[in-house]
């Protein structure tokens, strides 16, 4: 893709970008003065629909003019109207995804039945500095089948002085441990790197060698497109708050694979997960619904759930295929600038990856301090990476540019 270093060329690709206008749907945080910081956090919580504030409005007035009443019109079903619009975010049959939770409850529901050791079969590889969440989950599921972690998970690292993980290293380490394993279990994209994995490759191998597989999409989910069902993932589960912009704890996704709908092994149950028809009736024994649903443990967080109906409302109409067009632009600008201007800073993140580039720069922290304090929002992971994250529906070209440039007094000052 040929760019030019010009601002007048960001100017000119703003104006002919398709998807510019929703830039003001959103709510953009802006500093004392008044002016729009640069926000290229999106990768850790995406900005706020303008329209989220009139849906939970809409929620709190049926409670206060409805009371109860509005559960049997209203709220039983909420959660349903999310249920087409995930499943052609992730690629997924309809009966296949459910909204309910937090990420890591749902992390933890799925690996109640998806991880099933046996003394042959007890081992699960993860890909290693996986996000802390699936660190403590892998481990506090091992232990709680009675295994020894160090035993029992294989981390799969980047080579000695490499950054990212090869496929071919992942691929081979199942394929060597294929006797042992009982489950693969990775980031979609590495929250670190940004790395986007192989994942229709790595669920293939997984199916040929019988071993369960699934995924965290806390970074895929609305920064990649998916195609869940067609790869025969057996499950996944994604946050909403990140680039799908659903609000702080906004409720989290799940997908499991229809091969599991009729499912006969360990779950942990709960009332919403019960037969629809037969929820109220109060039975003592669980009628698991036929579908992905049958793993929800309580009712919908209403109003959490509300500005998360919004933003996938927004999401579906302009479609991942276009978000994506956007985001392989936006991002392949910011890698050509970073390369004109920014010649000491590496860029770790490969050509497989989403919104994110994983930037080193020399005196790390004190430039993503000077960057804070001139009013570019990215965030510092230690130790020492500023990840910058332009979101394809409310950051620019234009914003990229300026960015480099503050970026380049930074390095300058700091030199």
């Amino acid at each position: 893709m040929i760019h030019n270093k010009s601002r007048t060329y960001a100017e000119l690709m703003d104006q002919r970008d398709s998807l510019n206008g929703y830039r003001n749907l959103f709510n953009y945080p802006k500093n004392n003065t008044g002016d729009p910081l640069i926000y290229f956090c999106g990768n850790s919580l995406g900005l706020q629909p303008k329209a989220a504030f009139s849906q939970i409005k809409k929620e709190f007035s049926v409670w206060s003019n409805k009371g109860v009443l509005g559960q049997d019109s209203r709220w039983i079903p909420y959660h349903e109207r999310m249920t087409k619009t995930s499943a052609k975010l992730v690629g997924a049959k309809e009966t296949e995804v459910v909204v309910m939770n937090a990420l890591t409850v749902n992390i933890h529901l799925l690996l109640i039945s998806f991880y099933q050791p046996s003394k042959k079969r007890h081992k699960v590889i993860m890909e290693k500095d996986a996000f802390p969440s699936d660190q403590y989950a892998i481990k506090s599921q091992v232990e709680l089948h009675g295994y020894d972690p160090k035993n029992s998970i294989i981390e799969i690292s980047p080579r000695d002085k490499e950054k990212i993980i090869r496929e071919k290293d992942i691929i081979s380490s199942i394929i060597e441990n294929r006797d042992e394993l009982a489950l693969i279990y990775i980031g979609g994209v590495n929250y670190y790197t940004g790395q986007v994995f192989n994942m229709e490759k790595i669920s293939k191998v997984a199916k040929e060698n019988n071993i369960t597989i699934g995924f965290n999409l806390a970074h895929a989910a609305g920064n990649i497109p998916l195609s869940l069902h067609d790869w025969e993932v057996d499950f996944s589960s994604w946050c909403t708050y990140k680039y799908l912009c659903g609000g702080p704890g906004s409720p989290a996704g799940t997908f499991i694979h229809e091969n599991h709908h009729d499912w006969k092994g360990p779950r942990l149950t709960g009332w919403w997960g019960h037969n629809k028809k037969s929820r109220f009736e109060m039975p003592s024994s669980f009628d698991p619904i036929p579908t992905s649903e049958a793993w929800q443990i309580s009712n919908a967080p209403i109003m959490g759930m509300a500005p998360l109906i919004v933003a996938m409302d927004m999401f579906d109409k302009v479609g991942m295929d276009n978000i994506r067009e956007k985001s392989i632009q936006l991002t392949s600008y910011l890698q050509y600038l970073i390369e004109c201007f920014l010649p000491s800073v590496k860029i770790i993140t490969p050509d497989s990856r989403g919104c994110q580039l994983s930037i080193i720069v020399p005196n790390g922290r004190k430039i993503f301090n000077f960057l804070n304090q001139n009013d570019v929002v990215c965030d510092w992971r230690n130790p020492d990476v500023i990840r910058v994250a332009p979101h394809p529906l409310f950051n620019t070209y234009v914003e990229v540019y300026e960015f480099i440039q503050i970026m380049k007094k930074a390095i300058e000052q700091e030199t």
